[in-house]
């Protein structure tokens, strides 16, 4: 279905890097239902990915009863929905992350609460 517009849609965009603290990152946990939608978090460019691992994850994803049991090396990684392998000593920018971007992660052995979305 095509949307037919009545009048001019000429206005600035509001969601450009220029207007946030950082450039927005937008993360999630595949098969884990106890988060609904991915978090949209404010990272520094200059952030190692590793920082962002060990630092910010457990802030957004620690509640969750088996984040402590992830295996850091057996986790697969999604940017923009295509396999991604990122680099755990460089910055997010050199992993290619920028402005809006989508991260997602899936753990192997670990699905759901307690393996409830085997």
């Amino acid at each position: 279905m095509s949307v037919t517009a009545i009048g001019t849609y000429d206005f600035p965009a509001r969601d450009v890097r220029e207007n946030f603290p950082a450039p927005l990152l937008y993360i999630g946990w595949e098969d884990h239902m106890m988060f609904c939608a991915p978090f949209c978090l404010p990272l520094p460019a200059e952030m190692p990915f590793g920082a962002m691992v060990e630092n910010v994850l457990p802030g957004a994803f620690g509640d969750h009863p088996d984040f402590e049991r992830i295996d850091w090396s057996q986790v697969l990684w999604f940017k923009s929905g295509q396999p991604w392998q990122p680099d755990f000593g460089k910055t997010l920018a050199e992993n290619g992350l920028g402005h809006k971007d989508a991260i997602r992660f899936r753990t192997p052995g670990l699905t759901g609460i307690r393996g409830s979305s085997s």
